[in-house]
């Protein structure tokens, strides 16, 4: 329900239970099943509000970079990449404001670049989804057309790191059942949250998103000095 208002966070708040009940080398391609069935709840939910050159902006660089990501996940520090995206999280939360207080319009092209760096970054860590939400909000989108047009943006990435997984042995019968229960329970969510979205006005809706992105932010730095290497 959580990630069904601010369009993120689902990942966070799964995976470290993820990784307590089955581990954490079984908790990333589980909660890769899991992302997939989330981003579509929000599509299905909002279909009608998604902005589809956005999306092609996003994904048709971000697909291929994600799973040019996943192929490279065991020979990267995991840490060091959970640290630099927890301080760019929170970094971004003042940046955001400051672009809006300025009228400063992210473009498709930054779209583009972004969907490139963060499609590659998305092939590695579990979660980048707090990554999109200045880039999205600043292209001038709130409320529902964010939530499908950031979640259709990222269903690419997370189909192509899936794949990615499955080819390398990743993703066994069991792992891709388990993936589909969680999933499952995430789209309940977003469909019981569509209603108290529709409520939102605009300025609520970023100032929750500001806070969802402070605790993620501060959940992937505790994560990187509190998780053994």
């Amino acid at each position: 329900m959580i990630s069904g208002i601010v369009g993120t966070g689902s990942s966070i708040i799964l995976i470290p239970v993820l990784a307590y009940a089955f581990g954490p080398k079984e908790a990333v391609p589980i909660m890769a099943i899991a992302a997939i069935m989330a981003n579509l709840s929000r599509i299905l939910a909002w279909w009608r509000e998604i902005d589809w050159r956005a999306f092609a902006a996003y994904s048709i660089p971000g697909i291929p970079a994600a799973a040019l990501g996943a192929m490279t996940l065991l020979a990267l520090p995991a840490r060091i990449i959970d640290i630099a995206i927890g301080v760019f999280i929170i970094a971004m939360i003042p940046v955001r404001r400051w672009m809006t207080a300025q009228n400063y319009q992210v473009t498709l092209v930054h779209l583009a670049i972004a969907g490139a760096l963060i499609g590659y970054l998305t092939g590695i860590v579990v979660s980048t989804g707090p990554l999109n939400l200045p880039f999205f909000l600043s292209y001038g989108l709130v409320k529902g057309a964010f939530l499908a047009t950031e979640a259709a943006s990222s269903l690419g990435l997370y189909i192509s790191k899936a794949i990615t997984f499955r080819s390398f042995g990743a993703l066994p019968l069991d792992i891709v059942t388990k993936g589909l229960i969680a999933g499952s329970a995430i789209m309940a969510g977003t469909f019981i949250s569509k209603r108290a979205v529709a409520r939102l006005d605009a300025d609520s809706f970023r100032f929750i998103l500001d806070g969802m992105m402070l605790i993620c932010g501060l959940s992937m730095l505790w994560n990187a000095f509190i998780t053994p290497a």
